[in-house]
């Protein structure tokens, strides 16, 4: 973060101005930085802008209207009544510091330097590279808005505000990045949050001191959160505006970084990255349905192949009438070999089709999924049974919602399967009992990661287990610690 205050005073001598800004923005040398001169009623003026961002357009229509004016007019103030009256555009404000000039100018903004002015004035007329929204590629719904964020913090923000016409909807701006200056805006109902949140993540991206946010969110999500070597997220990311209203409303606090289209929701336990926009957008009954199916599949992603493996490697425990789950053919290779085998084949698959063209994808899946497991069960590399159980494992983890908890869970799978191939038995028990006390140690923004589950709360975690009708949802959740509990007017 830059210093406060003003760090280069603008100064008395106009060329020293402008040759202050010519070297620092290297003028010259960087061919999309444009210096203009012009000379209007009897006053030097400069603009600086950054070719690509400002329209041209307005400093057309802003250059014309002070061609107007006759010396007489600036003989006062000029810098007073080019703002106040000659300049026809609604986003213009000064500023004593050179510093924040540069600033601004590679951010976007005109900066216009004027003669015996001892501010400069700074023209908003950006207009950035933007693509039209679309429905995000890992949140698809049936129902609902097809509108996702972009690459644009401003775009994301008026979506945002288009949703949650709340007078006390705050959007505070921060910048982060010695060099990069990268727009992050911290946004919070400010009567519905506990302001010891904002406070804390507020101080947290002031902190941040490292020349550029080179990853955008996950690079800031580091910075604040810390917990590198944790696994499992402590923020949740949404490229939804109707996700990221409903965790406002909630007393949630959102992270929107400048360039990237992944908006954080802060904080956000175990069972937040478990929740989907589908749930809501069905009935009651239909969306408790869809949320119960999906916490099979998470669980079975997580334990479904160690506990198999535990059993196919120990049949004594198995009774009778449940030896068909067993393994008729251990095959050639170690059933744990197999089961690495797959997961590293699995992962180099995704990675494969993340970087295959949408036209071929499916031919890849099908090359994948039918010839090449087909061959290798043929061949004995793997068994049958291995093939069904990795295949139904892979399956709960792509309905897993959130795409960090998908990995960290797979994580922890394959270490489950380790622990199991080392000591049996108890290696399931230990690896269970260790993967749980690190939920329980884990913390987000002092929130418990795995509450209402431990600490139990009843009425919140009926919230998290039910979804329950809205009519009936009149009370906000405890975790938050909300201001405002209500939901409905009395």
């Amino acid at each position: 973060m830059g210093k406060k205050g003003i760090q280069v005073p603008v100064k008395e001598s106009y060329e020293e101005n402008i040759e202050y800004l010519k070297q620092e923005l290297r003028v010259g040398k960087s061919f999309d930085i444009i210096h203009r001169k012009i000379d209007y009623a009897g006053h030097k003026m400069s603009m600086f802008l950054v070719d690509g961002f400002a329209q041209a357009n307005i400093l057309l229509l802003i250059m014309k209207e002070i061609e107007k004016r006759k010396p007489e007019e600036f003989k006062d103030d000029p810098i007073n009544e080019l703002v106040r009256t000659f300049i026809p555009h609604v986003e213009v404000v000064t500023t004593p510091d050179l510093e924040e000039v540069i600033a601004q100018v590679l951010a976007g903004q005109t900066a216009l330097v004027v003669e015996q002015g001892s501010k400069v004035v700074l023209i908003d007329s950006r207009e950035y590279p933007i693509r039209s929204p679309q429905e995000p590629d890992i949140e698809r719904v049936v129902r609902g808005p097809r509108d996702g964020f972009v690459e644009t913090i401003v775009f994301n923000l008026a979506l945002i505000r288009r949703r949650v016409r709340d007078r006390s909807l705050v959007m505070e701006y921060v910048q982060v990045g010695n060099r990069s200056k990268t727009d992050v805006a911290l946004v919070y109902i400010d009567s519905i949050v506990d302001m010891e949140n904002v406070r804390m993540l507020r101080e947290k991206l002031e902190d941040i001191s490292v020349d550029g946010v080179s990853m955008g969110e996950k690079t800031i999500e580091e910075f604040v959160f810390g917990r590198n070597y944790n696994p499992y997220p402590l923020v949740r990311y949404t490229e939804r505006a109707d996700t990221s209203s409903v965790h406002l409303m909630e007393g949630h606090v959102l992270i929107v970084v400048d360039g990237s289209p992944s908006v954080m929701i802060c904080p956000a336990t175990y069972w937040h990255h478990l929740q989907h926009a589908e749930e809501y957008r069905q009935k009651p009954l239909v969306g408790g349905f869809l949320r119960f199916a999906r916490f099979i599949a998470v669980a079975a992603s997580l334990f479904l192949l160690p506990i198999w493996y535990t059993y196919a490697t120990n049949e004594q425990l198995l009774s009778e009438r449940w030896k068909f789950i067993g393994v008729k053919d251990h095959g050639e290779i170690a059933l744990i070999w197999q089961f690495l085998i797959a997961e590293i084949g699995i992962e180099i698959l995704r990675m494969a089709a993340i970087h295959t063209p949408n036209a071929l994808a499916t031919a890849l899946g099908i090359v994948s999924a039918i010839i090449i497991g087909d061959v290798a069960v043929q061949v004995g590399i793997f068994t049958h049974e291995v093939v069904l159980y990795v295949a139904v494992a892979a399956i709960g983890t792509f309905a897993t919602p959130s795409y960090e908890l998908s990995l960290a869970n797979r994580i922890f799978r394959v270490l489950f399967l380790i622990m199991v191939a080392i000591l049996q038995v108890p290696g399931l028990v230990i690896g269970i009992t260790l993967w749980i006390l690190l939920l329980v140690v884990t913390k987000t923004m002092n929130i418990p990661y795995l509450y209402p589950f431990m600490p139990f709360n009843p009425l919140d975690f009926k919230l998290v287990l039910l979804r329950s009708p809205v009519p009936y949802s009149n009370l906000r959740g405890h975790m938050l610690n909300p201001q405002d509990r209500s939901r409905q007017d009395d």
